[in-house]
């Protein structure tokens, strides 16, 4: 058995942990699938034990690779660190990154993530908040760079995804099924008059039972099964799921997430962190 354990190999692993599988992570990593998965494979042969159980339709780790992980960020936190004060980055400063609230999950966790660890000396503040809102702190110049959820980006900005707009709830919930149907929405969620429009053409019957200015006390009435509510596909909470309705409620269509990036000249560290975002968005 060697006595070395690679540290890309390390890396990938906890990414594709983090990420919850490895299309994700490769997204993360800029790697191919195929690079990633054989980057496990050898750390698994390696190691001799299975780190990942594949048996189930999601990836999960096993008790050895459980245990690993924990070494494994130590491990990687040290070598970040060390590269980082060894090479000793000119850049300095802070970042204000505003993202709405209901896009956070899972994509800017890996990015801060990742940024800190190439810019140890560059503060990065996130300012969540909901699409309007953050388009006028962005035109104030209150924001260096913003994600927006639109049908369509302004001048100036760029899509770097495309997500279906689903019918969430809890696990196993079955609120979706009561008449009239209880919905659970921000009071400034740019989803919300399309939902309604939907559900008025469908002619379905509803009631606004949880609003609320807090993403997070929406999740909380949709997780308790009390209300419903619309997400977009990719980027939903480990306590919400994709409804499985059966047609019973009206498609919501897609929708764009959109990215605008401020004046580069005046802090040019802003380019590598809007190339995180990119990557990771487009890997969702």
């Amino acid at each position: 058995m060697p006595r070395n354990l690679d540290l890309t190999s390390l890396r990938s692993f906890v990414t594709v942990a983090e990420a919850g599988g490895v299309t994700r992570a490769a997204g993360f990593l800029n790697l191919t699938q195929s690079a990633v998965s054989m980057q496990l494979k050898r750390l698994e042969e390696a190691l001799d034990v299975p780190l990942l159980d594949r048996s189930a339709r999601s990836i999960a780790l096993t008790g050895a690779g459980e245990q690993l992980l924990s070494y494994a960020r130590k491990m990687l936190a040290l070598n970040d660190e060390a590269l980082s004060r060894l090479t000793d980055t000119a850049f300095e400063g802070e970042i204000v990154l505003g993202v709405p609230g209901d896009i956070v999950y899972p994509a800017i966790p890996q990015v801060l993530n990742r940024f800190a660890a190439e810019y140890p000396r560059v503060k990065v503040q996130l300012a969540s908040s909901y699409t309007r809102k953050l388009k006028e702190q962005f035109a104030r110049g209150d924001c260096d760079l913003i994600l927006t959820t639109e049908n369509a980006p302004d001048a100036g900005g760029e899509t770097v995804s495309e997500q279906p707009l689903v019918w969430v709830g809890a696990p196993g919930g079955t609120s979706w099924r009561q008449r009239p149907l209880r919905l659970a929405f921000e009071t400034a969620c740019f989803f919300r008059p399309r939902v309604l429009q939907a559900l008025d053409d469908a002619g379905i019957p509803w009631e606004m039972a949880v609003e609320s200015r807090s993403t997070r006390a929406v999740e909380a009435s949709v997780s308790a099964d009390l209300a419903v509510h619309a997400a977009l596909g990719g980027m939903l909470p480990p306590y919400m799921e994709r409804l499985s309705h059966g047609g019973a409620l009206p498609e919501l269509g897609v929708s764009k997430i959109n990215l605008y990036v401020g004046d580069l000249k005046a802090n040019p560290v802003i380019a590598p962190l809007a190339d995180l975002v990119r990557q990771a968005f487009r890997s969702l």
